[in-house]
């Protein structure tokens, strides 16, 4: 299957993937069953993070100097300006892997801080089982939204919210993982789709705001061009959109 086949090719889904079977070993050479109870947990933890890191810290604005603009570029910016490049479909290692570590480290010194000496097991149900598969769920729905493939309804329905924020408004609709427009809907980041139209197209959406011939963006593209595969008729392209 091709979303497999290009989500597997990417090394932040082979060690997510990698941490869920380890959390697995942990759970269940702990011996408690009821941890797996804590896995649930993961999920709704998870889509917060999604939303917060999308919305709060993927759509910074723009930093001065091009060595901080090119990180945001890499996370996130260059998404948006070459949206149907799969290479820049996936979050980066830079971001993926710190904040597993980071919420992991987390959890697991909240439950030890209360004595529980089930503490890295139930880190492991939570973050890595709970938090892992869901996030493989969101990069799943993040690229179904991204191809022109066969979807479910509930696919068609990530599509066209997640596209209402690519080409009609990206203030709006942070969340990708199916159910996570209930957290846009309470932060009022939703929007109804005749509202949408009716406010009309966000100028350079592609851009993010910035004007498509901004220095930074050009040197940023001009930068990564080779990893992605971007040529230059495409970066003279983009600039002039």
């Amino acid at each position: 299957m091709e979303r497999l086949r290009l989500m597997f090719s990417h090394h932040t889904i082979l060690g997510t993937a990698a941490g869920i079977v380890l959390g697995v070993v942990i759970v269940t050479t702990a011996g408690l069953p009821w941890l797996w109870a804590l896995v649930l947990l993961g999920i709704p933890a998870q889509m917060l993070n999604e939303y917060n890191l999308h919305r709060f810290i993927f759509h910074l604005p723009p930093p001065e100097r091009q060595w901080q603009f090119d990180l945001l570029y890499r996370a996130h910016y260059g998404h948006h300006d070459f949206p149907a490049n799969p290479a820049l479909f996936f979050a980066p290692d830079f971001v993926v892997f710190p904040v597993l570590a980071t919420n992991f480290t987390a959890v697991w010194a909240i439950f030890a801080l209360f004595g529980a000496d089930w503490a890295l097991a139930g880190a492991s149900a939570i973050v890595l089982i709970g938090g892992g598969a869901t996030f493989l769920a969101y990069e799943w729905f993040h690229t179904t939204a991204h191809l022109a493939v066969n979807k479910t309804a509930v696919e068609r329905h990530v599509t066209i919210l997640h596209n209402q924020h690519h080409f009609r408004d990206f203030s709006r609709w942070f969340h990708v993982t199916a159910g996570g427009e209930i957290i846009d809907r309470a932060m009022g980041t939703a929007i109804d789709r005749e509202a949408l139209k009716s406010q009309g197209r966000t100028e350079f959406i592609r851009t993010l705001g910035m004007r498509p011939g901004d220095p930074r963006l050009v040197a940023a593209r001009r930068r990564f061009a080779n990893r992605y595969g971007l040529t230059e008729d495409e970066i003279v392209r983009a600039a002039r959109a």
